[in-house]
């Protein structure tokens, strides 16, 4: 990558905020050092500011741009003293090379400053933007590049070794900078020039590089390019290379890609034999025309020609399961097509080679492929062809498994293999109406009786949000520029649409007033809420004879600082936030393996004989969903095939699905069928072991119309590996997601739209796959269903709040013991308590006259005359049919709030009852440690002290507590619930 583009990367120092006094009249005068790579800049200062304000760009080079992702970024703040001996330190910020955003993606990040040691007193944050560009090198001219070789090797090993004075620098670091007059003046004359750090790489790559950019890479979606063009050449090629860096994979990912997955590929599953046969061409007698040829393959009863070709090899891997043939023999017949006048084919044999199976060869990666051999064909008619072919006994494991012709597949369908499909990366658009001015509307036939009413529409892709509505005319109350202020909230996935279109209507007539187009590629992206997107005016546009309908003020950003959620939120399997800024390091890997199903039942009939099943499995965890082989009409299907996910968050659910796959048939019409869903099955990643293999087997069971059906059973094997018990046990104390969530958090009502409205983008981004994702299959692995009313669900929910309450009725037999004298001490102690507790009452302010019935308690005057008339409606109903099915599905909406919370308060009893039954052991390890700490501490401070810091602490002044949630909360919160065993 190095030689094709030279990388820079840019840090711009844009604030800070609160820093902490160090000049000793309560101000600071404060700049930057920022450190990448041997190379140092520093900003200016800012004299008697807490709030510095520099706004400054410095470039540094990329030595390597493939170990960028390795390099760290230092930034250190000093007060600045002019009068003292050294500078005093203010904090410092690391950012990893793997946050690093490229150009057109970078937002301003906040980084609260760190401390250099224990004993430092720091605080703040300071502001940063952090990308790089990719620029080409100038192209040198002929007789130049030629000098220019043999004097690459030289100076390539030269620049390996690190310079003195580097290394000088790399120790001054440790102590902080003075910032006297002289030594400023010095400053830049340690720093490099652009062609000292520029870091020049041999003309040959190495193998190891060369391998690694011929490997096909998967990658997911990349954004929708800018639409304004560049303004010149060199602008476009930053944009291609741009592009084309994205594609590519650096050594830091490729070593986290190979480290654990290859040397457990397939350890999970077992290994199942297969009949490989690699057919490539063939060589014709002299005696023999020159027409079309096809191999033939014939194992028993299974027969498979290969394509037709008459000047082309064929190159083509057959693969027969093992276990369904039914002969020892493998035949293999060439094929001659010629085509007479009449249009009339006639085949010609030219002769077969004959192998026993028990004389294959067998062969198990990593060894290199076997080698294909000409076969003479045997022929009484056509003597002396011959045959290029390959066979050997393999697994799964194979390379040439993917591509292969596969028996128990139904051969080369594309809907029956294996795939790998990624979600669309989510964000969140938020569009802000603020005012409009200078409207003109339509002019009308009828004269104005009364203000318009105005609302405003924004519209991204099929999304269609609506502001409340705002009076514009004659009345005094009314005003002649219409002001909102309301925020509407979208979903958008890359690649974007390209507009978002914001139309301003007229409710009294119906007619739009005019509408403006915003494009997608201009919309500032922001991670946090501390700095707030600029605002714009916009041109309305009316109809061709109203080119200028006034003007619209909108504030647009992309909010990368949110995870959008496409799932139920009790079984999420991700919680990162959509920029890329804020993404940590996986905690851990997660290994599945699928095995096989047993006892399957037929969910239709072939050939209207017989029932059969075409069983796949789908595994959705994250943004990568996996889908298995189709195995063609067998009720005991064995797929043995592994996948692995990096883990971010181990209170996450993989959600597993089994189905019947109808689309590899269509019908009369050429339409494909939809897929049958046979059950599905979830494994909280909380709830095991770490570095600990699961196997078990797991009943299907899918909800019909006539009830709940077992379908059979699934073996899976499981695997949570974690290399880091501390990073484990730290997520515990972290909130589940994202600040913004509690910082500006969505209501719930509009997380409900938001995420139908992700749902739904998912599952349309997943049909246009190839081969698609089915919309049944997508719906059924989310739960798009679970806001809808149901009976069950509501029983279900009330059961388990009454499970959670079963200690609450042991509490109160205890007490009726205590009121019937089972236990006279203990009846003796509590009447002795209630005395003392009533002696300490405020008996004195009790209420001494009695209240009356409340209105405004009983929601009289919030009712509305609808509510009122179905109140006042007899038993059974007298009121039409229409009305009664309004107020139907009202009561079901209000039903399906009550269910929800009904789940959520059993949620909460749930989540403590798994601590005393050890379903996170973990979580109740922890749970258990704190306990023995808290009695050593109730054992060694007075319990007169406890109380007191204890209520200093509850009482302490805001600037003292932070915004996100406290670590107790975040710990109960990540306890299991049983809401992802609830079908």
């Amino acid at each position: 990558m190095a030689e094709s583009c030279n990388r820079k990367l840019i840090v711009e120092v844009c604030n800070a905020k609160n820093l902490m006094p160090k000049d000793g009249q309560g101000t600071a005068s404060a700049y930057v050092i920022v450190d990448f790579d041997g190379q140092r800049r520093r900003t200016k200062t800012k004299f008697r500011d807490l709030n510095p304000q520099w706004d400054e760009r410095l470039e540094f080079l990329v030595h390597d741009a493939e170990s960028m992702p390795t390099e760290i970024l230092e930034i250190n703040l000093y007060n600045d003293k002019k009068t003292g001996k050294r500078s005093t330190f203010l904090g410092k910020v690391k950012i990893a090379g793997s946050t690093f955003a490229k150009v057109g993606s970078e937002s301003s990040v906040y980084y609260p400053l760190e401390k250099r040691s224990v004993f430092s007193q720091i605080k703040g944050e300071i502001g940063l933007k952090v990308y790089y560009i990719d620029e080409d090198p100038p192209a040198p001219a002929p007789e130049a590049a030629a000098v220019a070789e043999p004097a690459t090797k030289p100076e390539a090993a030269v620049a390996d070794k690190p310079p003195e004075k580097a290394v000088g620098e790399e120790k001054k670091e440790e102590k902080p900078a003075t910032v006297e007059g002289k030594k400023e003046e010095e400053k830049p004359k340690e720093e490099k020039p652009p062609e000292e750090n520029t870091n020049p790489k041999p003309a040959e790559a190495p193998p190891a590089a060369a391998a690694v950019a011929a490997t096909p890479v998967e990658v997911q979606n990349p954004p929708l390019a800018q639409s304004d063009k560049p303004s010149n050449a060199k602008d476009k090629a930053t944009v291609t290379e741009t592009k084309t860096q994205e594609l590519r994979l650096n050594e830091h990912e490729l070593r986290s890609l190979t480290s654990d997955r290859s040397r457990s590929a397939y350890d999970l599953v077992d290994r199942m034999p297969f009949l490989y046969v690699r057919v490539l061409k063939a060589k014709r007698a002299g005696n023999v025309s020159n027409g079309s040829l096809y191999a033939k393959l014939v194992i028993g009863t299974h027969s498979i020609k290969t394509k037709s070709q008459a000047d082309k090899d064929w190159d083509q891997v057959f693969a027969f399961d093992k276990e369904g043939l039914n002969s020892t023999s493998l035949e293999v017949s060439v094929w001659s097509e010629e085509k007479k006048e009449n249009e009339e084919c006639t085949e010609n044999c030219l002769g077969t080679v004959l192998f026993d199976l028990q004389e294959v060869p067998k062969r198990v990666p990593p060894d290199s492929p076997l080698a294909p051999q000409w076969y003479s064909l045997e022929s009484e008619k056509l003597p002396g062809n011959d045959v290029m072919l390959a066979v050997w006994i393999g697994t799964q494991a194979d390379e040439a498994f993917q591509e292969a012709w596969q028996s128990d597949s139904g051969g080369l369908i594309p809907e029956t293999r294996a795939k790998v499909y990624l979600s669309p990366k989510l964000w969140y658009l938020r569009l802000t109406v603020i005012q409009t001015q200078d409207l003109q509307p339509g002019s009308g036939s009828e004269p104005k009786v009364r203000s318009p009413e105005l609302y405003v529409k924004g519209q991204l892709g099929a999304q269609l949000f609506k502001t409340g509505r705002t009076s514009v005319g004659l009345s005094p109350s009314s005003s002649a520029n219409p002001t909102w202020n309301e925020d509407l909230v979208f979903v958008a996935a890359e690649p974007f649409e390209p507009f978002l279109v914001v139309t301003v209507e007229d409710v009294t007539n119906g007619c739009s007033v005019g509408h403006a187009r915003i494009q997608m590629s201009t919309v500032e992206r922001r991670i946090d809420d501390r700095a707030e997107p600029k605002s714009r005016w916009f041109n309305l546009v009316g109809d061709e004879t109203r080119p200028y309908a006034g003007r619209i003020h909108l504030r647009a950003c992309l909010e990368g600082g949110y995870h959008v959620l496409d799932e139920a939120a009790h079984v999420t399997s991700d919680v990162r936030a959509a920029a890329k800024q804020l993404a940590k390091s996986p905690i851990g890997l997660l290994e599945v393996g699928i095995r096989g199903a047993t006892n399957l039942l037929p969910v239709k009939t072939k050939d209207g004989t017989r029932g059969t099943t075409d069983a796949y499995v789908v595994a959705k965890y994250g943004p990568k969903w996996v889908r298995t082989r189709t195995i063609l009409d067998r009720f005991n299907p064995r797929w043995n095939e592994q996948y692995t996910w990096d883990v971010y968050d181990p209170c996450t659910v993989l959600t597993i699905g089994v189905f019947d796959n109808g689309r590899y048939k269509r019908d009369e019409a050429g339409k494909p069928g939809k897929d049958v869903r046979v059950g599905k099955i979830r494994v909280r990643l909380s709830t095991l072991d770490t570095n600990r293999v699961y196997l078990n087997s797991y009943s299907l069971t899918v909800l019909l119309p006539g009830g709940a059906k077992k379908m059979g059973e699934i073996e899976i094997a499981v695997r949570f590996t974690c290399s880091s018990w501390l990073n484990l046990i730290q997520a515990y104390a972290t909130p589940m997601l994202p600040r913004m969530h509690y910082v500006r958090p969505l209501g719930p009502a509009q997380q409900d739209i938001l995420r139908h409205t992700a749902m739904r983008i998912v599952t349309a981004r997943l049909a246009r796959s190839e081969p698609p994702l089915g919309q049944e299959v997508v719906q059924f692995m989310l739960d798009t269903d679970t806001h809808v009313w149901s009976m069950r669900r509501s029983k279900a929910n009330w059961f388990r709040v009454v499970g959670c309450l079963t200690r609450a009725a042991t509490l109160a037999r205890w007490l009726d013991g205590i009121r019937t004298w089972a236990h006279t001490p203990t009846t003796i102690l509590v009447h002795v308590l209630l005395v003392a507790v009533v002696l300490s009452l405020r008996f004195r302010y009790r209420q001494r006259v009695p209240q009356n019935m409340d209105p405004r308690l009983s929601y009289v005057d919030v009712v509305g005359p609808d509510e009122l008339d179905e109140e006042f409606d007899g038993f059974p109903t007298s009121r039409p049919s229409e009305v009664v099915r309004i107020r139907y599905d009202r009561l079901r909406a209000l039903a399906g709030r009550a269910q929800t919370l009904l789940g959520d308060v059993a949620a909460q009893g749930e989540r403590l009852e798994a601590l005393f039954n050890w379903r996170d052991p973990r979580a109740t390890w922890i749970f258990v440690v704190l306990c023995l700490v808290a009695s050593l501490v109730f054992y060694a401070v007075p319990f007169k002290l406890f109380v007191l810091g204890s209520g200093f602490y509850y009482l302490r002044h805001p600037r003292f507590r932070g915004d996100m949630p406290s670590v107790p909360v975040n710990f109960v919160r990540r306890l299991p619930s049983l809401s992802d065993q609830i079908l």
